[in-house]
């Protein structure tokens, strides 16, 4: 049998470079790969995972990186190995495809293919030996190549039923509602009807949403902040600042230097699985920026500035990009980097070391395997007065306590980076950047969101569209739905806090990219891949709101904003389509439809257009901006600027002049933003 090669080490992707010494012979999705395992009729295994991923790393060491194991896997099959980060698009598809065979998904994803990359078989994390009710690796193999050998038809007849499966997913965004239905629907009730249904599945004692493990779940507490600025409700307030306040003072917070971890493997948020992504840190960063907004809580404005010091310092590139993740693990250990020993504490904290411990439940035995996650069972407030010491005296020694723990920690090895640079996550940081200095008023974060954009700009754009993926000098793969549709709220945030009307015009022409490359005709919905991409075996819509927005809910919401400021009443309808097509689905889950949740109550709630026009009119934006407005559409100019419907017939002076405006039907202008707030 002749020798094979790993094909992984030209790649860019750290995740495929882990992978590129085992012994297995590993090949990146492409024509090579597909068209060997044609010519030798073999089936192929497709594994999807991502560089910070925990058990991804676990099945490498105990399966990947096994002689035996290997030499079986050469033998049997054409082996893939996939970035889930760089081919989205693929991992859709055969996640999909895994969840309809198994009930479940996750990664690491192993699914098995047709020589022509259909699927027939599949599922997550398999141990090396029979365990936890799972079949071994090795078992799943040799059936799976047995199979292969011996029942042939029947995998090519389920691998049809799959693909089959994978299409009538796809086929929804047909229904046309009734004009009563339609009018019932876009109703106050109905989002009233969505905050019931969020509150139903609150966790009260603790925060968040569901049972354990929990995710940040940014989307339903957003709604919940504006729900609560619509229609002053109390409850939706107390359950979305609850959420926040907890998972701020859980494990899954950093509380030495700052950032948050995926997610929390229990109720209490205190034990993340620790890899801390881009995403998930910069939809915090634009929540905590409406909470603080609404509240006013020193603490929001702490925690978004410890988040961005830490994006700042280990995941931003020199040349601005931001970079994706942080892994779990350091020296093979899960959060080894993130945690101490009490011993260590009393070292590095000296005389208050009693307090400290105290503060954040750390102990001789540790609080998690053996050793400590910081965490603060009590608020620093309420632990304060327990304590008998000032809140300033406890917030002055916290705050040199974690310097001296971060100087410490900068000595460890530390976990890989995943340096690949995504379009989607960039523009989703770029938006938090730009609400935090709206919130807070910091330039240095508005600075750093037009060098970041500086930075996408010329890296990932191309004659003829945008790249999904940077690294090492080189972009690729052509960029998908939730990049377009991220880009485009980045834009639109940027020229609010800037007032540079060309951002505009460049969102706009983003919106055309979107129509010509991605739209379904029938239903006003976008695939998530373009039209002219030939390595898939099914274009798919995607519409949930996961761990990030669904891209169609994106854009739902960039039609709406620009069909605002550029006239364009076509994309308003189009908005609407989408949503109402969705109809209930949005009501009865919202946990999976925040997103969209959040576009139908901007929809029913109407959105106030603002116009700021004269000299000064940056300093004013920046005050209205600073306000909780959920709701607004805004635009400024030093000039009369006649290209914009929002600015034009509004002549310039002195002192800026805003205008409150509603269908372009604006009210007399005022002078002050306390005189817009009374208008609104």
């Amino acid at each position: 049998m002749a020798k094979h090669t790993n094909h992984l080490v030209h790649e860019t992707s750290p995740y495929l470079l882990q992978h590129a010494h085992n012994p297995v012979d590993w090949y990146p999705w492409g024509d090579e790969a597909l068209m060997r395992a044609r010519t030798e009729d073999k089936p192929i295994l497709v594994s999807i995972g991502y560089a910070a991923c925990h058990w991804c790393h676990v099945m490498e060491r105990e399966s990947f990186e096994n002689e035996a194991t290997a030499a079986f896997m050469n033998e049997h099959f054409i082996n893939i190995k996939i970035d889930r980060e760089e081919r989205p698009d693929l991992d859709h598809i055969y996640m999909d495809a895994v969840q309809a065979i198994a009930g479940n998904g996750g990664w690491p994803l192993n699914a098995f293919l047709t020589p022509e990359g259909k699927p027939f078989y599949g599922g997550t994390y398999y141990p090396p030996v029979r365990a936890y009710n799972r079949s071994s690796w090795t078992e799943v193999l040799t059936a799976i190549a047995d199979a292969f050998k011996n029942k042939r038809s029947e995998i090519e007849e389920q691998a049809e039923n799959l693909v089959q499966h994978l299409a009538n997913a796809n086929s929804f965004g047909t229904l046309v509602s009734s004009f009563e239905e339609k009018n019932a629907f876009f109703s106050k009730k109905t989002l009233d009807e969505i905050a019931v249904n969020l509150l139903k599945n609150g966790d009260k004692e603790w925060g968040g949403f569901g049972a354990a493990p929990k995710f940040p779940q940014t989307f339903s507490i957003q709604f919940l902040l504006r729900h609560h600025h619509f229609s002053g409700d109390k409850i939706s307030l107390e359950a979305a600042l609850h959420s926040l306040d907890k998972m701020i003072q859980g494990g899954i917070y950093d509380q030495v230097g700052g950032g948050f971890a995926r997610y929390s493997t229990d109720k209490k948020w205190l034990a993340p699985h620790f890899e801390k992504m881009l995403y998930d840190n910069a939809l915090l960063i634009s929540v905590l920026a409406e909470a603080y907004q609404l509240t006013k809580k020193e603490q929001y404005a702490t925690v978004i500035d410890e988040t961005i010091s830490f994006i700042k310092r280990e995941l931003l590139s020199p040349d601005y990009g931001f970079y994706s993740a942080l892994d779990a693990d350091s020296e093979g250990v899960e959060g080894k980097f993130y945690t101490w020993s009490k011993a260590e504490i009393e070292v590095i904290i000296g005389e208050d070391a009693n307090l400290f411990c105290r503060l954040y439940d750390v102990s001789e035995e540790g609080n998690w395997e053996e050793t400590n996650i910081l965490w603060l069972p009590d608020a620093v407030d309420v632990f304060a007065q327990k304590e008998n010491i000032t809140i300033g005296e406890l917030r002055n020694k916290i705050k040199i306590w974690k310097a001296k723990l971060l100087e410490e920690r900068a000595k460890r090895e530390r976990p890989l980076l995943d340096d690949k640079i995504l379009l989607s996550w960039n523009a989703l940081m770029n938006v938090a950047l730009v609400k935090a200095y709206a919130a807070l008023g910091n330039e240095s974060y508005l600075h750093l969101a037009v060098k970041n954009m500086q930075f996408l700009e010329e890296n990932l754009k191309t004659a003829d569209g945008w790249m999904h993926t940077f690294k090492n000098s080189h972009a690729k793969y052509s960029a998908f739905l939730d990049d377009y549709a991220y880009l485009v709220h980045a834009y639109i945030a940027l020229q609010e806090a800037t007032g540079d009307t060309r951002l505009l015009d460049k969102a706009a022409e983003v919106i055309t990219l979107l129509q010509r490359d991605f739209a379904e005709e029938k239903t006003g919905y976008f695939y998530f891949t373009a039209a002219n991409q030939s390595d898939i075996i099914v274009r798919k819509k995607e519409v949930y709101d996961g761990a990030t927005p669904s891209g169609n809910a994106s854009a739902a919401y960039a039609l709406l904003y620009l069909s605002v400021v550029l006239d364009r009443p076509d994309w308003k309808e189009l908005a609407v389509q989408m949503v109402s097509s969705l109809g209930n689905t949005i009501m009865r889950y919202p946990g999976s439809f925040g997103v969209w949740a959040a576009v139908l109550q901007l929809l029913v709630i109407g959105q106030y257009e603002i116009a700021i026009v004269g000299e000064d009119a940056l300093a004013v934006s920046a005050e209205v901006r600073a306000k909780y407005i959920p709701n607004k559409v805004i635009q400024f100019a030093v000039a009369e600027n006649d290209r914009y419907p929002l600015l034009q017939g509004k002549p310039s002076a002195m002192q800026a002049r805003i205008y409150l405006c509603s269908g372009y039907n604006c009210k007399a202008p005022v002078a002050t933003v306390p005189e817009l707030m009374g208008l609104l």
